[in-house]
């Protein structure tokens, strides 16, 4: 089993940046594919971002490509997401999630631990 800790959500103009940071702990943490979700008032949990085990395979939501980065640093037992380029529409609670298959996914149900999340607003 794996703990999952997100941080770095806040409140922030449009046109700003973030970086969100997931810590994880339990299980090897190199075992997971890692995702970011966000879910706004109201709207179903959506698929953000996702990175392989590895680091060798990244997808992206088509509403965030160019604008977001999911990172991993493995030694840390961290995942990572920079948000650039920050939307009214990108305010959310933003999850991490994990995953014991090899690839990436946007799919919810795929995914087997969940952070807590941590609030995103973008104001205009």
């Amino acid at each position: 089993q794996v703990h999952l800790v997100e941080s770095g959500g806040g409140l922030v103009q449009a046109g700003g940046s973030l970086r969100l940071s997931c810590a994880a702990s339990g299980r090897t943490f190199s075992s997971y594919s890692m995702g970011w979700f966000r879910q706004a008032p109201g709207k179903e949990r959506d698929f953000v971002a996702a990175i392989s085990r590895i680091s060798g395979s990244l997808y992206y939501a088509e509403s965030v490509r160019g604008r977001f980065t999911i990172s991993r640093d493995n030694a840390k037992n961290t995942v990572y997401l920079q948000m650039n380029s920050l939307k009214p529409e990108d305010t959310a609670v933003y999850y991490c999630a994990a995953r014991t298959g090899w690839g990436t996914s946007d799919r919810v149900y795929e995914y087997d631990y969940w952070g807590q999340g941590t609030q995103v607003t973008v104001s205009s």
